[in-house]
């Protein structure tokens, strides 16, 4: 049997378990020099819950306030933002400094007004980085909870697109650090339509002696005097006529006439222009032709 003490425990316990589990709520932030508008707007949306999180609100009562609270807690998704409270502006004040001095782009701003005019309206939605602009009187429970789901649910799109924007430059970082260690170590070229060199990289220039100057523009003749060996010169068109890879092992020379032999690997790419990159690395020391 499991006296009292083990009882409480257990339920304690579980309890823990349940929060650790249970996902972060969606952080509201009120803003409102009347505190009844904050009682009200909390109970309002007291049970509201949005895929699978409730609300977890914040409270300001000036302008000031407000702009601290945002500083402090960055993942803040909604601020239900008064205009008027320590001055006639200070809700749009803030919502200007939301934008441009926080740099905050993905917290919904929702503005609420106890004086409403049509004119003010379309002036703040024009001049103001805001999502939404009720008059409070207008501002029903089930106004107020459509205008927070539709606000919450922008807030989460916007967040996921940050994020995969954020993998997708820790990516590109990574492509680049990569492509600068390969530049570094092999002969790279592009090669346009016509079979001529439409780039090179600083490694081919040193390799085969010449400048980029007079490799760009270019065709092979400068590099290989034909007739290139007709199997090879057949697989590398059948290849990148296939848009797959081709590699081999080539042999060119330099502008001194010593041979340069390579393995190289040629693809397709999508560029209009210059459609084949090329690269490569010194097979073996360099000789002097027979």
């Amino acid at each position: 049997m499991i006296d009292d003490d083990e009882a409480v425990a257990a339920e304690a316990q579980s309890s823990g378990k349940a929060a650790a589990a249970a996902p972060p709520p969606w952080r509201v932030l009120i803003v409102d020099d009347d505190v009844d508008v904050h009682v009200v707007t909390k109970f309002s949306l007291s049970n509201v819950c949005f895929r699978g999180r409730r609300l977890s609100f914040l409270h300001a009562y000036s302008g000031e306030e407000a702009l601290t609270t945002l500083r402090n807690t960055p993942d803040i998704a909604l601020v239900l933002l008064d205009v008027i409270m320590e001055t006639s502006d200070a809700g749009l004040n803030v919502a200007r400094q939301i934008r441009d001095n926080l740099h905050n782009s993905l917290v919904r701003i929702v503005l609420r007004t106890g004086q409403p005019g049509q004119a003010l309206e379309h002036s703040i939605i024009l001049d103001y980085d805001i999502n939404d602009f009720w008059c409070k009187t207008d501002l029903t429970t089930r106004k107020l909870f459509t205008t927070v789901i539709s606000s919450l649910r922008a807030y989460a799109g916007l967040q996921e697109a940050q994020e995969h924007a954020a993998v997708l430059q820790t990516q590109l970082d990574h492509a680049r650090r990569l492509l600068d260690a390969v530049d570094q170590h092999a002969v790279i070229a592009t090669f346009d339509t016509r079979g001529r060199i439409a780039s090179v990289n600083d490694k081919f220039c040193a390799k085969f002696q010449f400048s980029r100057q007079e490799l760009v523009g270019a065709d092979l003749r400068l590099l290989h005097t034909p007739p290139y060996p007709p199997d090879q010169l057949a697989d590398a068109l059948s290849a990148l006529g296939a848009g797959e890879t081709w590699t081999d092992v080539v042999t060119g020379w330099r502008r001194d006439g010593q041979e340069l032999r390579l393995r190289v690997t040629a693809s397709v790419v999508d560029d209009p222009v210059a459609p084949y990159v090329v690269v490569g690395s010194v097979m073996q020391p360099l000789k002097k032709p027979l």
